[in-house]
């Protein structure tokens, strides 16, 4: 009783997984995604080993399109009343709805994606899923998700109203101080209008946790320098070294992913400023 997309970054290097329904913390159960492996989504009656095993089956090489269809034979049911979406590292993704899924019902898939809803509104939420996804190809994948999901919400998304969302996206190195393939993990387990607040989350997200453009990086010298020493001498992060000075400060206040010594990002010169 979800809707979903799966899908590919245009460049390949990212992979993940957009989710919303009337259901408690659907991010728990559809989505699941490796780095250069694949990402699914199960649901409708989800069988949650699918995750595993579609992964699984995408390691080996296995194209999306022979993955669905093992899973389905590997099922011992119901089989009818599973839904599924699956992308993998290139190609074109796949996806499976039973008969006897609660309608309306349906999916579609093309290069690099797989959309699929059960008890939606009606096609429409699928059509507008896919138009997103394919209009917006110039952006990050993460965003280029919530668009998607945003697309079939605005659609009449799951037609017994709206209670969680989920954003998973995968890529390797590309986790919290590159040490995680986790670029993006985000839930909204029960609230009125989960796809705004998965929306509102991503943005504090990108804040946090998104490394800084380089080409937007200001050097820290002359009067940007002498004016960084001091407020974050007044913050109480006083240190001949300045850029040990402002690692610190930007530790307290989680802003350590956009460091970058001898230079600083805007949006880090904007927060010091309003400190």
């Amino acid at each position: 009783m979800t809707f979903s997309i799966v899908a590919r970054s245009a460049d390949g290097t990212a992979l993940g997984v957009a989710v919303a329904s009337k259901f408690l913390g659907v991010g728990a159960a559809v989505p699941a995604a490796l780095a250069d492996v694949g990402a699914v989504a199960t649901q409708s009656y989800a069988n949650l080993a699918y995750r595993p095993q579609a992964l699984a089956l995408l390691g080996t090489g296995m194209a999306a399109t022979e993955t669905v269809k093992a899973l389905i034979a590997g099922d011992a049911g119901p089989v009818s009343h599973r839904q599924v979406g699956v992308v993998g590292p290139d190609g074109p993704g796949a996806t499976f709805t039973g008969d006897d899924c609660h309608p309306w019902a349906g999916g579609v898939a093309g290069d690099g994606y797989a959309i699929q809803g059960n008890m939606l509104a009606g096609p429409q939420v699928v059509g507008e899923m896919e138009a997103a996804w394919r209009a917006n190809a110039a952006q990050k994948i993460q965003y280029r998700l919530l668009g998607a999901l945003r697309a079939g919400d605005l659609a009449g998304g799951d037609r017994r109203g709206r209670q969680s969302a989920a954003l998973l996206v995968m890529a390797k190195g590309m986790g919290y101080g590159g040490t995680s393939d986790v670029l993006v993990d985000l839930r909204v387990d029960d609230h009125p209008d989960p796809v705004a607040e998965l929306a509102r989350l991503l943005e504090l997200h990108t804040l946090y946790f998104e490394r800084p453009d380089p080409a937007t990086l200001i050097p820290l010298t002359g009067e940007i320098g002498d004016e960084v020493r001091r407020r974050l001498a007044s913050a109480g992060h006083k240190d001949d070294d300045l850029d040990e000075a402002l690692a610190s400060w930007a530790g307290v206040e989680n802003l350590e992913e956009r460091i970058v010594p001898g230079r600083i990002d805007p949006l880090v010169l904007e927060i010091l400023r309003e400190a």
